[in-house]
């Protein structure tokens, strides 16, 4: 693990996205006390507690960059037909064309796809690779209700969308990465790219691992196998998943090129929650076991822990052999 290593034309610094969690996690814990004032019962108040902090993880945590890095506002104005946001770059989406005969398909059988804008002058051979994040889907229901949104089908995803942010062309806006080659991989599967099953019951076919496969495959045709450096990034659920690869998106270059990833926002805790209870490990048992993520996961970790321990980065960066940012 790198925390402080430079990458990119000036170093690099990040604000994690996790910031926006805060405001809400103090409302929680505020709430907790007005609760007891109200003489809220413990239990009735552990059970809001746990409700309320997993909407915080699905919702404001997830939607740091769930969305791209572009706020409600702008998503809504686009989805409304409303037009480009002033003075943002849209770069369209591109389906993945052999992906569906490997079976690399997201929740509802639709091709998945990616936004890839080129890169110019000393970012040429320079790679910015960044996984969409936008939770998980832990249960039949939330998938099958997932597979009717862009979350779930490239059907509804956006035709285009704004890059701003790392993934900006500005170079007082984003003075490393304006002029590298910047893709904006799209999350459809619900599991961080990790799943391998499918439920005929209720069509869903759970592919994340064959979608990171199949993305990977069609941007090195595209140039990427030439890469001087390159950088594997994600936030949330998409952070998550850049760990989970972080070493596969190593093994596809020469040992030459230069390698670092970074998980914004998705180091996510095997930890007791605000209301006592381990939410996020039932959560993620739930994702694990539904879509076969265990057979995905390190060896080296699921040797030693079960598949939903090696579901959380805590048990994974001691083995990852790439430098990373957090």
């Amino acid at each position: 693990m790198n925390r402080n290593s430079s990458f990119g034309k000036n170093g690099l610094t990040f604000q994690s996205c996790a910031c926006q969690i805060f405001p809400s996690f103090f409302h929680l814990l505020l709430l907790e006390g007005e609760g007891e004032r109200r003489g809220m019962g413990g239990l009735a108040m552990k059970v809001f507690l746990a409700f309320g902090f997993l909407g915080l993880v699905l919702g404001r945590w997830v939607g740091c960059s769930a969305e791209g890095h572009w706020n409600e506002t702008e998503l809504a104005f686009l989805e409304s037909g409303g037009g480009p946001v002033p003075n943002q770059l849209l770069v369209g989406l591109t389906l993945i064309p052999s992906a569906a005969a490997k079976g690399a398909v997201c929740l509802d059988g639709t091709p998945p796809g990616y936004h890839l804008h080129r890169g110019y002058g000393s970012g040429a051979n320079s790679w910015l690779v960044q996984l969409e994040g936008g939770g998980w889907c832990n249960d039949i229901n939330t998938c099958v209700y997932r597979k009717k949104t862009r979350r779930g089908s490239s059907n509804y995803m956006e035709k285009q969308i704004p890059f701003t942010g790392l993934l900006s062309n500005k170079a007082d806006e984003n003075p490393d990465f304006y002029n590298w080659n910047r893709v904006k991989v799209r999350y459809c599967d619900g599991a961080s790219f990790s799943g391998e099953g499918y439920n005929k019951a209720a069509g869903l076919f759970f592919r994340g691992q064959r979608i990171w496969s199949a993305a990977m495959e069609d941007l090195m045709s595209k140039g990427m196998h030439n890469a001087n450096e390159a950088l594997l990034s994600g936030c949330s659920a998409g952070g998550l998943a850049s760990i989970l690869h972080c070493d596969e998106f190593r093994a596809l270059f020469p040992g030459r090129t230069k390698i670092k990833c970074l998980a914004d926002a998705g180091f996510f805790l095997d930890a007791v929650d605000v209301a006592g209870w381990r939410t996020m490990r039932s959560f993620f048992d739930g994702v694990v076991k539904l879509q076969g993520v265990a057979r995905n996961l390190p060896r080296s970790c699921t040797s030693q822990m079960d598949a939903t321990a090696c579901f959380f980065p805590q048990n994974l960066v001691a083995k990852v052999q790439t430098p990373f940012f957090l």
